[in-house]
């Protein structure tokens, strides 16, 4: 029973091990979504473990009517799927600020914070690549922050990634 038992600790252990992946220490690119107006976003992702990482997105956007950044952090779990394929959950918010100035001449700004969700895959290349595609659904708070569905504040981004890491 003593060797069974043994046994079945050692294949089990096996087993996680052989999920476990190394994720890179630091990655370092662009997070190309809509970001809820404000577009493209400059990603760094830092390892803080095997299989966790904290990934901050800074995404700014200055034109004639529109000014405006925002800021994000997530912390992330990541999941192997098989040969440099990988799936990754996350929860976090951020922050932002907004200037619109419209056709009638009105103007709107807010300063807002956000929860947010994350869930996504990779593809890490065997060269120092990683590529992404997520999806983060928002919640803002904030007085004039209102982006979709019927000005509730909520909102979903999708983005497809791409990091160099180091």
């Amino acid at each position: 029973m003593k060797k069974l038992l043994l046994f079945s600790i050692a294949l089990l252990g096996f087993t996680f091990a052989s999920n476990a992946q190394d994720i890179s220490e630091n990655a370092l690119g662009l997070r190309l979504g809509d970001s809820n107006g404000v577009g493209a976003e400059i990603s760094y992702q830092h390892a803080l473990g095997d299989n966790n990482r904290l990934e901050v997105d800074l995404g700014w956007r200055d034109g004639k009517k529109y000014d405006g950044f925002k800021l994000a952090g997530l912390y992330q779990w990541v999941w192997n799927i098989e040969d440099g394929f990988n799936w990754y959950a996350g929860v976090g918010g951020g922050l932002g600020s907004f200037d619109y100035n419209d056709n009638n001449g009105d103007d709107y700004n807010d300063t807002f914070v956000f929860a947010a969700g994350d869930i996504g895959i990779e593809y890490n290349f065997d060269i120092p690549l990683l590529i992404s595609l997520d999806f983060r659904p928002e919640i803002g708070f904030g007085n004039d922050y209102n982006n979709d569905f019927n000005n509730s504040g909520l909102g979903f981004d999708i983005a497809l990634g791409i990091r160099y890491q180091f």
